[in-house]
């Protein structure tokens, strides 16, 4: 028989791989906390750098753990953790399209291949009656939960009150819902509103006029919110005709180009208009360059958020960035807990930051230029 010493030595990596695994194995890792990193691996193993990369990097190939983007490496759910068979549909209800949502639905989908679920996709139009018909289609057919990007209409609240009724999770996503008690995960709004205002006023404008497009979501008003209190803060009067709370996206052309000709023909006119989301900078864009402004030159834009029909920032002054895709990837992680749980408990609220993005940080910004006859 060969001696043990002529016996083939294990590579370290697998060593290491072995010895993480057997942890994983024995319950010292959640799959809700941050598995070990690199660093850490080379300093509890004595091992190099390759070494603790190449043993993270089989443990992902075998399934042991999984990546997230932006926030790092966790154990994998395991079999015990997965929804039963039979028992794992997620009905996922949206508004809109657009780069948001597109970003928003790629985290639930991303969320779901890997807790085991699988997704059904009801895209609703900001139509009330198809938003009914798909809640009333997961609740008939009972879904395991509902993740839910609504719309503003108060008569579908007895929709979602149902399905608390029934025992159905329900996890809002992009907005809240103030007339029912349920799990929300959304962007900082009211940051967004005041720390976008405070950007503007550092840079010189003083008198700023908002456009909405919804007026009843909670992110609308939670916006509008924020502004208000940085001109507070800055002693800036809120004038009624700069913050009224209309849609202008929802407007004829005519309409839109009187509107913004009352705003910059006025004895104080506004420097910058703050967009409630690119659509309706994309559309102020174009209605100042058919009326004949110069963007920026005569008046600058700014916008709230970036969901819209291109990338807004290179026409703005500034603009704030939402973490579309991680609002997504939260609210089926705390729909899975939900799930899980089995009972109903207090509901919870998630709030991710934003991120403001200003044209003096860019390299480059367009320039509109409206041409003169």
């Amino acid at each position: 028989m060969p001696d043990a010493a002529d016996a083939p030595r294990i590579p370290r990596y697998q060593q290491v791989k072995r010895e993480l695994i057997a942890a994983i194995e024995a319950g010292r890792f959640s799959p809700d906390v941050p598995f070990v990193t690199q660093r850490s691996i080379c300093e509890d193993f004595g091992v190099s750098h390759a070494t603790a990369v190449r043993a993270l990097s089989d443990l992902v190939a075998e399934g042991h753990v999984v990546r997230r983007r932006g926030q790092g490496t966790f154990v994998a759910p395991r079999a015990s953790d997965r929804p039963a068979a039979g028992d794992g549909s997620i009905a996922c209800i949206v508004q809109h399209h657009g780069p948001h949502v597109g970003n928003l639905l790629a985290g639930v989908e991303s969320a779901c291949a890997e807790l085991g679920y699988r997704l059904y996709l009801s895209h609703c139009e900001n139509d009330p009656d198809r938003e009914e018909q798909a809640l009333r289609a997961a609740l008939d057919h009972g879904a395991s939960g509902i993740v839910a990007y609504p719309g503003h209409s108060a008569s579908l609240a007895s929709v979602y009150l149902e399905a608390g009724r029934r025992g159905i999770p329900l996890v809002l996503v992009d907005r809240y819902l103030p007339e029912i008690e349920a799990d929300a995960v959304v962007a900082d709004n009211y940051g967004a509103g005041l720390t976008l205002t405070e950007e503007l006023i550092a840079g010189g404008h003083r008198v700023i006029a908002t456009l909405w497009d919804e007026i009843d979501a909670t992110s609308v008003r939670d916006r509008l919110a924020g502004h208000l209190e940085a001109l507070r803060r800055h002693d800036i009067p809120a004038r009624a005709d700069l913050t009224v709370l209309t849609s202008y996206h929802e407007l004829t052309p005519e309409q839109r180009r009187t509107r913004l000709l009352d705003l910059l023909r006025a004895p104080q006119p506004p420097s910058v208009l703050l967009c409630a989301n690119g659509y309706v900078l994309a559309g102020a864009a174009q209605d100042l360059v058919d009326l004949g402004f110069d963007i920026p030159g005569d008046v600058d834009l700014a916008g709230m958020d970036d969901a819209g029909p291109f990338d807004v920032l290179p026409l703005t002054v500034a603009a704030v960035s939402l973490p579309s895709r991680e609002m997504g990837e939260q609210a089926m992680r705390l729909l899975h807990r939900r799930i899980r749980a089995g009972r109903p408990s207090a509901p919870e609220r998630i709030v991710l930051p934003v991120t403001v993005n200003a044209r003096r940080f860019s390299r480059a910004h367009l320039r509109v230029v409206a041409t003169k006859e």
